[in-house]
């Protein structure tokens, strides 16, 4: 399998599960492929655009036929008056997704997206990239399905539309049957056995500690013991890591003020709190769909992390994991910002798991348990800023610098231009007034 636009490897993990084998991936962000390099260390990890990539280069790294090129292409969607969507600049990374399928050959391809891109004036993008994928060679099974990962055993409220396509000479797949399967594990099962992070004084500065108390919790929900990969049939038919279960990861804590605690334990599970606009966690039901946040080109604006069901805080990027089918050895950068963001771009790895099951199927293949684990690669990809990142690479920084400021600039902004409408000041003619700023 070949992983496009592959972030921290959500899709590429669910590829593993099934009993693919990783063998490339593609990502244009320096700091999300050196998280993937991390957790895939034996992966031909390319940092680069995929506009600009050319398949005979992801080929050379390989050296093998495809099988499977899958991934989850950003797009807008929308189009000009009189021009067909697929034309559209904004869309141009669909359009060399289907560039590099037609130039790898794979037998079958896989293309993640938003559920939106099958509503209202979208729906015209959508049966564009089915035609050409269509006169390419690649049939498409229709209709396409968009699958909610809450039917597949992740305790998150998240739909995404799948696209699976086969050569003409290959089998087509069939789309997972989510419904078939039991209600989803909870909150409480996805959380329950993680120790509160306000305890730790020194996740106030650090994303790890030695975490003793994680060995000595009872009653563990059958979903929190595959997180923590405690049986073999954790790890489905991906490869061991070689990991220290007894170290809490991703777990950086966020300062709250006492005032905003408040407001946290005075809203009721299942409900947004007003001020924040943060949703909170209810013990028994299933996360809200969790989202990425803002680049840096935007904002750089932190991903809003629901509210902890049992404590007064915002969830940790661990936690955010646990809610999204990610098990506790996989890795993500240190930073709340970068690690959240990857975690809220990334596709549900048990949903990626089921579509790449179907995908197995069709190709008449039985997976086999790996029996030889594999390490990790270096901690220190995890702690890269974007310049150290590049470097790594030997890459041009794709983004804009992280501009810091620019969220409290804004508040501030709003801030200034509220008092002022509200003041007497409010109140004086036209020459006697002064801008507020």
């Amino acid at each position: 399998m070949v992983d496009l636009f592959a972030g921290a490897g959500g899709l590429a993990l669910g590829f593993e599960q099934a009993g693919f084998d990783i063998a490339a991936a593609l990502e244009i962000d320096p700091i999300h492929a050196a998280t993937h390099r991390y957790n895939f260390p034996e992966c031909a990890t390319l940092c680069a655009d995929a506009v600009t990539v050319a398949g005979t280069a992801i080929r050379e790294r390989i050296g093998r036929p495809i099988d499977v090129v899958a991934g989850g292409a950003p797009c807008q969607g929308f189009s000009m008056i009189g021009q067909r969507a697929l034309d559209d600049p904004r869309n141009q990374l669909v359009r060399h997704f289907l560039r590099l399928v037609v130039e790898l050959e794979p037998r079958i391809f896989v293309l993640e997206n938003v559920r939106g891109l099958t509503l209202g004036a979208h729906r015209r993008f959508l049966d564009e990239v089915i035609a050409a994928f269509e006169e390419e060679g690649y049939r498409v099974a229709q209709p396409w399905q968009v699958l909610n990962a809450k039917h597949f055993g992740v305790p998150q409220d998240r739909q995404r539309l799948f696209l699976i396509g086969a050569h003409r000479d290959c089998r087509l797949p069939k789309y997972p049957e989510g419904d078939l399967l039991p209600q989803p594990p909870s909150c409480a099962d996805a959380l329950g056995d993680l120790p509160d992070v306000d305890n730790f004084a020194d996740l106030l500065h650090e994303d790890s500690i030695p975490a003793p108390r994680m060995r000595e919790a009872e009653d563990l929900s059958a979903y929190a013991k595959e997180m923590r990969c405690q049986t073999d049939d954790a790890w489905h038919f991906g490869h061991r890591r070689l990991w220290d279960p007894n170290i809490l990861t991703a777990s950086r804590r966020t300062v709250h003020t006492a005032i905003s605690r408040r407001r946290f334990a005075a809203t009721a599970p299942g409900s947004v709190e007003p001020v924040s606009r943060f949703f909170k966690l209810a013990a028994g039901g299933v996360s809200n769909t969790l989202r990425a946040g803002t680049d840096s080109a935007r904002g750089a604006f932190t991903s809003p992390r629901p509210i902890h069901y049992r404590d007064s805080r915002c969830i940790t990027v661990r936690e955010m994991a646990r809610l999204h089918g990610f098990p506790d050895w996989f890795r993500f950068h240190v930073t709340k910002w970068h690690g959240a963001r990857q975690i809220g771009n990334a596709v549900p790895p048990p949903l990626a798991r089921a579509v790449a099951g179907m995908v197995m199927q069709a190709l008449g293949a039985s997976p086999n348990r790996p029996s030889r684990p594999i390490a990790l690669g270096p901690a220190e990809l995890l702690r890269v800023d974007m310049t150290a990142a590049a470097s790594y690479w030997d890459v041009p920084i794709p983004i804009k610098r992280r501009d810091r400021k620019s969220g409290v600039r804004k508040r501030k902004q709003q801030e200034i231009e509220r008092r002022w409408a509200t003041s007497t000041r409010a109140t004086l003619s036209p020459a006697k007034s002064r801008t507020p700023y």
